[in-house]
C-alpha cells in the first residue's frame, strides 16, 4: 500500500515533524510559506494537512485537494480553516485545545499580579527617572475573592494557583456540577451575578457567544466590589470596554488587564488606552515555547494516529462515518441536537446528569451518535463549537461532572417513536421529546407540557398561571413590537394550574418587549432563544 503523505504548511515544533517522520507509511513534506497559488498546485498530492494561523484553507483549496483527509490544526481556533467546505469534502478537522491551557493561565495570573502590584507603570516610572514608592502602592491577593467565570481546562488551572495565593475562589459555568466543583474546593455560584457579587477579582474563561457578549458590562460591574480587578485572556468581546473605562474613571474598578480586545489590534478609538491602572497585552496567552511546542507535538500526533488507525480526537467538525451508519442514525441527528439545545434554554443550570431516552424503531439502532449529537447540542450554549463536537462531547461532560446515560422512554406517550431528553438536577428533572410525523421532525414535549412545534427556528416561551388574557396579552405585545408570529403552540397542565405558550417568530423580540412580559402578572417565566 502506498504511504499516505502529509503538507506541513506552517511552522511547528521540530519534535511534532518528528512523530510524522518516524511513523510507519507516513511521508512528510515541510514547506512553510506557501502562497495560496502555490498551495492550491500541491495540495492534490496530500493525505494530510497541518497548518497553524498563517495558511488559508479555502473551499477553493478543498476542491483541488482531492486526496486530503484530515487537517490538523496546532492551536484551537480553526477560523483559516473552512469547517463547512471540510465536512463536504469528508476531511476531518482537529485542533488542539489542551496544548496552550497551562501557558494561558499562567499569562492570566501573571497579568492578575502585575495589576495588583502596579508593575509595568512603576518600571515606566522607574526608566523615566522618578522613584515614586508612594504611587504604586498595591493590594495583597491573600484573603481576596476571586470569581472565574468558565470552568473549564484553564479556569481551573487559575482556580489551582489563586488557592495556593490564599483566595477564596467561587466559580460559574452552566455546566458545572455541585460534586465538581466539590472536588476542585470551589464555591459554585448558580448565575454570573452571584459569582461577581461581592468579589475582589474576576478573571474570564468562556466562549464568545450572542449570550455571553458584553458579559461584565456597566450593571454587572458595579456588583464587584469596589477597588476590584479585571482580567480576560479569554475573548475580546467579553467586556464592554466602555463600561470598564467609565468603572473605572469613576473609581469603582481599580484595575483591568487585557490580552484579547474586541477588535484586535486595537485602534486610536480603543476606549482604555486614555484610562489609568491598565495592563495590555497582544494576545500572548498562548505564546510560550512550550505551549508551541506541546501544540506542535499534539496536532502532529492526532494526524498521525488518524492516518494511521483511524483514531479520531478533538475533530471540530462531523468525523467520517461509514455509510450503513449514517443511512441509518442521519434522520435522527439533527432532531437530536435540537433537542439538546432547547434543553439548555429551560432546564435548570449547572444540572448533575443528562439522560437520553428512545422509544420504537430508533431504539433498535446503534444510539451512541445520536446521544453523543444530544449531548453537542446541550453543551454548545456554553461552550465554542470549535471544542464541543461528535468526537469530545462526552470527555467535555465528563470533565463537568456531568453523568450521561440512555435509558427507555418514561413520558406517557401516542407517539410510536421518540426521543426523549432529560436533565437531572437532585430532584428536579426537566425533559424535552421529539418524533418524526412522516419526515419531518418534531417536538412534542417541553418541561412537562404537551406541544407541537419545529426543532429549528427563532422561538419566545412563555410558561404563566393558567388564566385569562396571557394569550391576548403576548400576542399584543409582539405586535406592538412588529415581531410576527409564525407558529404557536399551546399547552395547559390543569393540576398544577400552569400553562406555556410556545411562539416561533419571525425576528428577535426587543429587549424592552421580554421585560415587559415578564414583568406581567401571572408570567413565571419569557425565555427568547433560537435552534
Amino acid at each position: 500500500m502506498a504511504n499516505y503523505r502529509v503538507l506541513v504548511s506552517d511552522p511547528i515544533s521540530e519534535k511534532g515533524v518528528d512523530a510524522l517522520r518516524n511513523a510507519p507509511g507516513i511521508d512528510v513534506d515541510v514547506n512553510t510559506g506557501l502562497q495560496p497559488d502555490e498551495l492550491l498546485k500541491i495540495i492534490g498530492d496530500y493525505h494530510g494537512l497541518v497548518v497553524r494561523s498563517q495558511t488559508k484553507v479555502t473551499p477553493e483549496v478543498f476542491s483541488a485537494a482531492k486526496n486530503l483527509k484530515v487537517i490538523g490544526r496546532a492551536g484551537v481556533g480553526v477560523d483559516n480553516i473552512d469547517r463547512s467546505a471540510a465536512t463536504d469534502h469528508g476531511v476531518v478537522v482537529m485542533n488542539t485545545p489542551s496544548g496552550n491551557t497551562i501557558s494561558t493561565a499562567e499569562h492570566a495570573f501573571t497579568l492578575m499580579l502585575s495589576l495588583a502590584r502596579n508593575i509595568p507603570q512603576a518600571h515606566a516610572s522607574i526608566l523615566a527617572g522618578k522613584w515614586d514608592r508612594k504611587s504604586f502602592e498595591g493590594v495583597e491577593m491573600n484573603g481576596k475573592r476571586l470569581a472565574i467565570l468558565g470552568m473549564g481546562r484553564i479556569g481551573t488551572e487559575f482556580a489551582k494557583r489563586a488557592q495556593a495565593f490564599g483566595m477564596t475562589v467561587v466559580a460559574f459555568d452552566p455546566f458545572l456540577t455541585a460534586a465538581r466543583a466539590q472536588s476542585l474546593k470551589v464555591e459554585l455560584a448558580e448565575s454570573p451575578e452571584d459569582a461577581l457579587t461581592g468579589a475582589d477579582v474576576v478573571t474570564l474563561h468562556i466562549p464568545l457567544t450572542a449570550e455571553t457578549k458584553h458579559i461584565l458590562d456597566e450593571k454587572r460591574l458595579r456588583l464587584m466590589n469596589h477597588g476590584a480587578l479585571v482580567i480576560n485572556c479569554a475573548r475580546g468581546g467579553l467586556v464592554d470596554e466602555a463600561a470598564a473605562k467609565a468603572s473605572l474613571e469613576a473609581g469603582h474598578l481599580a484595575g483591568i488587564a487585557l490580552d484579547v480586545f474586541e477588535t484586535e489590534p486595537p485602534t486610536t478609538e480603543f476606549p482604555l488606552f486614555s484610562a489609568k491602572k491598565c495592563v495590555f497585552t497582544p494576545h500572548l496567552g498562548a505564546s510560550t515555547a512550550e505551549a508551541q511546542e506541546n501544540v506542535g507535538i499534539e496536532v502532529a500526533q492526532q494526524v498521525r494516529d488518524f492516518l494511521v488507525t483511524g483514531e479520531i480526537r478533538n475533530a471540530v467538525n462531523m468525523p467520517n462515518l461509514d455509510s450503513r451508519t449514517l443511512e441509518s442514525v442521519g434522520p435522527y441527528l439533527e432532531l437530536a441536537n435540537s433537542l439538546g439545545k432547547l434543553l439548555s434554554k429551560i432546564a435548570p443550570a449547572q444540572c448533575d446528569a443528562i439522560r437520553v431516552s428512545y422509544l420504537g424503531p430508533v431504539s433498535e439502532l446503534d444510539t451512541e451518535l445520536i446521544t453523543r449529537k444530544t449531548l453537542t447540542g446541550y453543551l454548545s450554549a456554553a461552550h465554542d463549537e470549535a471544542q464541543v463536537n461528535l468526537v469530545n462531547a462526552p470527555a467535555v461532560a465528563k470533565a463537568l461532572g456531568l453523568q450521561v446515560s440512555e435509558a427507555t422512554v418514561a413520558l406517557a406517550t401516542n407517539c410510536t417513536e421518540l426521543i426523549e431528553v432529560s436533565a437531572v438536577k437532585g430532584d428536579e428533572v426537566c425533559t424535552v421529546a421529539g418524533t418524526f410525523y412522516g419526515k419531518a421532525p418534531r417536538v412534542v414535549h417541553i418541561a412537562g407540557h404537551n406541544v407541537e412545534t419545529s426543532p429549528q427556528g427563532r422561538f419566545l416561551f412563555v410558561e404563566n398561571d393558567d388564566r385569562p388574557g396571557i394569550v391576548g396579552l403576548i400576542g399584543t405585545s409582539l405586535g406592538g413590537a412588529s415581531v410576527n408570529i409564525a407558529n404557536m403552540a399551546l399547552s395547559r397542565d390543569p393540576e398544577h394550574a400552569r400553562a406555556v405558550t410556545v411562539i416561533e417568530v419571525d425576528s428577535e423580540p426587543p429587549a424592552a418587549l421580554l421585560a415587559s412580559l415578564r414583568a406581567a402578572p401571572g408570567i413565571i417565566r419569557v425565555l427568547s432563544f433560537t435552534l
